[in-house]
């Protein structure tokens, strides 16, 4: 008996799995058709003012990155954005804050993964292939947190976290890394335009919301923690 309802099931996997076949090239050439991607760069202000000692002016960086989205449904997209950035950082010990910082101050190399899942609105503009896009979404900031180039002397590691480089890598790796200081909600605004048939010239206008103030740093001035940006992104148009 086992064996007879055994075989009757693997024929009806089998029979099930031959006339699903046809269905899976359409279903796969139907989702990426769908799918857009893009490649930018873009210039990010991060705001900050520890209100008290010390911070140098808030950093001025170059972004490059990539994004690819998805069309689900009319003008909705889901898009996943990646922004590479990168910095130095130094350590104030007295008020426990991590605060980018000119070459000469630096203290910790910091490279970071800005990763945006949004979603998208694509609003077209007459016939011309002008759009507006309007998204926003949860994003994380992926940190990597290494000791700054060139800091190899013996007056660099006095083991006083006020002067010790390596202490103070380690102290702002841990800041960046606790308190959900990593999570930074997205939204914006952009416009595609046509340059020729097989491209979009676009432009973006970003902010990222530092939410974990809510909760943590809640004596530094309002503005520190956030984040803006404005960059240029190239499309390729679907063929």
């Amino acid at each position: 008996m086992f064996s007879l309802r055994y075989n009757i099931n693997m024929k009806l996997v089998t029979l099930f799995l031959i006339l699903s076949l046809p269905l899976v090239p359409a279903s796969t050439a139907s989702f990426w058709d769908n799918v857009n991607w893009a490649t930018h760069g873009s210039i990010f202000y991060w705001a900050a003012d520890n209100g008290k000692q010390g911070a140098d002016p808030a950093p001025i960086l170059p972004s490059a990155g990539f994004s690819a989205s998805w069309r689900f449904w009319g003008p909705l997209r889901l898009e996943l954005t990646e922004d590479l950035y990168f910095t130095n950082y130094e350590y104030n010990s007295t008020l426990g804050y991590a605060m980018a910082c000119n070459p000469e101050n630096r203290s910790a190399f910091v490279m970071g993964f800005l990763t945006g899942l949004q979603l998208a609105g694509n609003i077209p503009i007459g016939r011309n292939g002008i759009a507006v896009r309007v998204y926003g979404g949860p994003a994380v900031d992926l940190r990597l947190v290494v000791l700054a180039l060139g800091l190899n002397h013996p007056a660099d590691f006095t083991g006083d976290i006020e002067t010790d480089a390596q202490l103070q890598t380690n102290a702002i790796r841990d800041y960046f890394w606790s308190e959900g200081r990593w999570f930074y909600p997205v939204s914006g605004i952009g416009m595609d335009f046509p340059i020729n048939e097989n491209f979009l010239l676009g432009f973006d206008l970003r902010t990222w919301f530092p939410v974990y103030r809510l909760w943590t740093d809640m004596d530094l001035p309002f503005i520190d923690g956030w984040r803006f940006g404005a960059g240029l992104r190239i499309t390729p148009g679907k063929k």
